[in-house]
């Protein structure tokens, strides 16, 4: 029995021996394997680790609360006071009235409440500041939000190029591999093998420059977005491009008035307007002040005192021209008048903004399919070349230039079209919508 029992554990030992490696040599490959990442994804990650945005929550907290305790405008000011004292004599020990306890005791409670023709129109601005932090916080997730996804659609570029440069070092390569063989049976020249030799490794070269800078860009990323630098990802997306047709002015009518900054600059011309209103009444309206007092001695009940007081008080020199009081009332008119000459600058650089891009995008669509037609004629003509070379109807230097005017077509390919999508991508943050939206919307689709 304890031979058998002996012979389970030696095996149960060889097999967990066994499978151990094979466990470890699992995880190693998910480690390699990475995380794949979306659009969305990443803009989550973004915008819960942005240090910035959690700055505007704390002013958006700070305002919302101040805007849910409107009440606290009224509230009276309540105070409570509580002292003793002690008195002495140099020639005896009784005080002044022949006692001989030397300690007072005195205690106080008072409200008092101010009210003025001011404070419906302060309330009034403690509402209007919550809701332009509250644009503000939703204007900054926005920009994040466009931020992340440039860099996003940038790296998948950059990756798609990298694909392509391996591609052309695998060409580069086999070309030297055959050359040298046909070196060796003596079918090609020493300077053929040493011109496909520099050719391999100038696309060597190449791809591991680009291998850099990709790798340089995505640790930039993963740290936008909260993540480790050493983290393996792979994103998920493809930049798609679809031509844009919209007409200009029917985009400013409809998008314009719903900017988060217009919108903000309309409501701080409302605030500006109230703090206005508030500042005369505060300054010119009579205020009136109430009052109540009571206070305790020696805590004894037939020494309180009880007060209670109203005080009505009507300025004179905020009306009189010159006065100090006077020319705050006019310095707030102007504070108007400027926000009001802020909005239109606003709205003059928004119109131009928009219609540039929307023009932009109409007329860069060529462009595309101008880049499109060089790279299918480059990628034709190294085809052919290749062709003739391996015929002996072509020198090896028509080929590589072939090759490299190919593998250049295809980076001004890939770079026309990323800009174009970035246009795309900024015209959504000056129209405030959605970039998927706006292809959805405005997308011309066979072009």
């Amino acid at each position: 029995m304890r031979r058998s029992l002996r012979l389970k554990l030696i095996f149960a030992v060889f097999l967990l021996c066994f499978l151990l490696p094979f466990s470890n040599l699992k995880a190693s490959a998910q480690d390699q394997a990475g995380t794949s990442l979306s659009l969305n994804e990443a803009v989550s990650r973004a915008l819960e680790h942005n240090l910035t945005l959690k700055k505007t929550q704390i002013d958006l907290a700070a305002s919302g609360y101040s805007e849910k305790k409107l009440w606290s405008e009224v509230f009276p000011t309540i105070s409570a006071n509580a002292g003793a004292t002690y008195s002495n004599s140099f020639f005896s020990g009784n005080d002044a009235a022949g006692n001989t306890n030397n300690f007072r005791y005195s205690a106080g409670f008072g409200v008092s409440l101010g009210l003025n023709g001011g404070i419906p129109y302060a309330m009034k601005n403690i509402q209007l500041a919550h809701q332009g932090n509250i644009l503000k916080y939703e204007e900054a997730r926005n920009l994040i939000s466009i931020q992340v996804t440039k860099k996003y659609y940038s790296l998948v570029a950059e990756k798609e190029n990298l694909l392509y440069l391996e591609e052309i070092q695998n060409l580069a390569q086999r070309q030297y591999e055959r050359n040298r063989v046909l070196f060796t049976n003596g079918h090609v020249g020493e300077l053929v093998l040493m011109q496909s030799m520099l050719s391999y490794e100038n696309a060597r070269y190449s791809s591991s420059a680009a291998n850099t800078v990709y790798a340089n860009s995505m640790a930039e990323f993963l740290a936008m977005i909260g993540m480790d630098q050493n983290a393996g990802v792979t994103l998920l997306g493809e930049v798609n491009i679809v031509r844009i047709f919209a007409d200009s002015e029917a985009l400013v009518n409809e998008y314009l008035p719903k900017r988060p900054d217009i919108v903000r600059n309309r409501q701080e011309i409302e605030r500006l307007e109230y703090a206005q209103r508030q500042t005369a009444m505060q300054i010119r309206a009579p205020s009136l002040n109430l009052s109540v007092d009571w206070s305790l001695s020696n805590f004894s009940p037939f020494t309180d005192n009880f007060t209670g007081s109203a005080r009505l008080s009507i300025p004179i020199d905020p009306w009189i021209s010159g006065t100090s009081r006077n020319q705050a009332i006019g310095r707030s008119r102007d504070s108007i008048d400027k926000a009001t000459l802020d909005l239109q600058i606003t709205e003059d650089a928004a119109k131009t903004q928009i219609r540039s891009l929307t023009s932009q995008l109409y007329n860069s669509w060529d462009s595309i399919l101008i880049a499109r037609l060089s790279y299918d004629i480059a990628r034709r003509g190294y085809e052919l070349t290749e062709n003739g070379f391996n015929y002996g109807t072509v020198e090896f230097l028509t080929m590589e230039d072939a090759r490299n005017n190919m593998a250049n077509a295809r980076q001004r390919l890939l770079q026309s079209e990323l800009a174009y999508f970035n246009m795309i991508l900024e015209l959504s943050t000056a129209l405030n919508a959605d970039f998927n939206y706006l292809i959805q919307t405005y997308g011309v689709s066979g072009e």
